[in-house]
């Protein structure tokens, strides 16, 4: 059975739990997803990139995303091929995406990106690294879980 859950509890679990998330933005009704790091931290998400590419050059004209991530993948198999199924726990989001310039909120955002991926954040990353580094800022709209059990 399919659940769409709005629990702010549930939504945060299976962010935390995610290791990939799938972010869609789109330029001149030409969609474009890419994978990538993130950290959570409400009202936003935040991913980083390089100083110059596609994400930039989108987002620099339409602010509008769409992110996914999803856990718990089970196949679940049947005799009869339209009784298979695929188990899973998922977040939507949607929201706006704009680049952070403040220097404190890129480092915040850093440090967050570091240690959810099992880093110690340090807080002092060398100017060259900041200099090569964007960090996009995603402030949530709205965010939808579903489970399908």
């Amino acid at each position: 059975m399919k659940e769409y859950i709005t629990d702010p509890k549930v939504v945060e679990e299976i962010l935390s739990a995610a290791s990939v998330c799938r972010v869609g933005f789109c330029l001149d009704d030409v969609p474009y997803v890419v994978p990538m790091n993130f950290a959570f931290s409400d009202p936003f998400v935040y991913i980083h990139t390089g100083t110059a590419g596609r994400k930039l050059d989108i987002i620099a004209k339409n602010e509008n995303v769409c992110f996914e991530v999803d856990i718990d993948h089970e196949l679940k198999m049947s005799q009869s091929p339209c009784a298979c199924g695929m188990r899973y726990r998922s977040v939507i989001g949607f929201g706006k995406a704009s680049v952070v310039e403040e220097r404190r909120e890129t480092v915040e955002a850093l440090d967050a990106l570091v240690e959810r991926y099992g880093g110690p954040a340090s807080s002092e990353y060398p100017d060259e690294v900041l200099e090569k580094t964007v960090v996009i800022r995603i402030k949530l709209d709205s965010l939808t879980a579903r489970v399908k059990a």
